[in-house]
This record gives C-alpha cells, sequence and structure tokens, in this order.
C-alpha cells in the first residue's frame, strides 16, 4: 500500500512508469503491425531525426556567424577611441618645420589604421548635409543653420560613427540643423 502511495505522490516516478507503458504499447502496436508497417514508422522515425539534425546544424551554425559578428564588433568597438585620438592628434598639430616629421609618423599611423578598418568592412559615417537619420547620428546640439539649409540636416560631424556592413557600431555625433 505504501507503494501505491509513493507511486501516486511522486511525479518523478509517475513519468518513468508512463514511459514504460508508452514503449510497452508501441512494442505491442509494433507486433501486432505487419513489417511493411513497421519499415515504414522506422525509414519515418529516420526521416525525422535526420531532418531534426539537419535543423540543429543550421541553427548552431547561424549562432555562430552571430557570434561571431558580435565579437568582430566589439573589437573594433574598442580600437574606435584609438583611431578618433590620432585624427585629432593630426588635427591639432600645427604645421611646421619642427612637427613635420611627427605629424608624417602620425598620418602613417593613421592611414594604416584606416587600411585595417577598410579591410574589415567597417565604414566611417562622416557625411555633412545630409539629413539626420537617427539609425546613424547621435544629435549633440540643434543650431539654426545658414541660409537655405532645410531643418533637420547634419551641419558638423563632432565624432565620426562607424558601421559594420549594415550593422551601425557607433552613431555619429552630430550637429543638427534647427
Amino acid at each position: 500500500m505504501t507503494d501505491e502511495l509513493k507511486t501516486e505522490n511522486d511525479p518523478m516516478e509517475q513519468d518513468q512508469a508512463n514511459g514504460e507503458k508508452d514503449s510497452r504499447n508501441a512494442t505491442e502496436a509494433t507486433e501486432e503491425s505487419t513489417p511493411e508497417e513497421q519499415i515504414a514508422s522506422l525509414k519515418d522515425q529516420l526521416l525525422r531525426k535526420a531532418a531534426e539534425m539537419d535543423n540543429m546544424r543550421k541553427r548552431q551554425q547561424k549562432e555562430r556567424i552571430v557570434v561571431f559578428e558580435q565579437a568582430q564588433a566589439a573589437a573594433i568597438e574598442a580600437f574606435l577611441p584609438v583611431n578618433d585620438d590620432l585624427l585629432r592628434t593630426l588635427q591639432a598639430i600645427e604645421p611646421s618645420e619642427d612637427t613635420a616629421s611627427i605629424r608624417e609618423g602620425i598620418e602613417l599611423v593613421a592611414e594604416k589604421f584606416q587600411g585595417v578598418l577598410q579591410k574589415y568592412g567597417v565604414e566611417a559615417i562622416t557625411e555633412k548635409g545630409v539629413p539626420f537619420d537617427v539609425n546613424l547620428h547621435e544629435a549633440l546640439m540643434r543650431q539654426p543653420g545658414d541660409e537655405g539649409v532645410p531643418s533637420n540636416q547634419v551641419l558638423e560631424v563632432l565624432e565620426n560613427g562607424y558601421k559594420l556592413g549594415e550593422r551601425v557600431i557607433r552613431h555619429a555625433k552630430v550637429i543638427v540643423s534647427e
């Protein structure tokens, strides 16, 4: 009697008992069916398992691609401030004989950095005079534009934005016309 109560109260044991009953029923049904029906049933099971494996492989491949793209974007995003600093340094150095060789060296490093970004498909978002797009730009200020400049136009790019393929890694920080 206590064994019967234990089985009735324990869901794990009930599931196991149900599983055993199902397998016995399937075995009994298989024994009662003809060999052709058994073969058809086994072929159907095999096809379903093969399709399930194929779907799992495809899902894992998609997940790998997404993880790779996220890791690539994160790595590139970590290097963007270095690139920005190089470009700001070039803008800040005043041309003179004393700074010519330093400027040349920094230009070479900046060009090499730009080449690496291009190699990996990174595009800078630097356009001025284009309509403001929330998907590409982050408005830091609004200013009255010159005569004839329509509202919501990018007047100036304060910090470049970057895209990797269609994904925006960093929005361009811009000043927008009122």
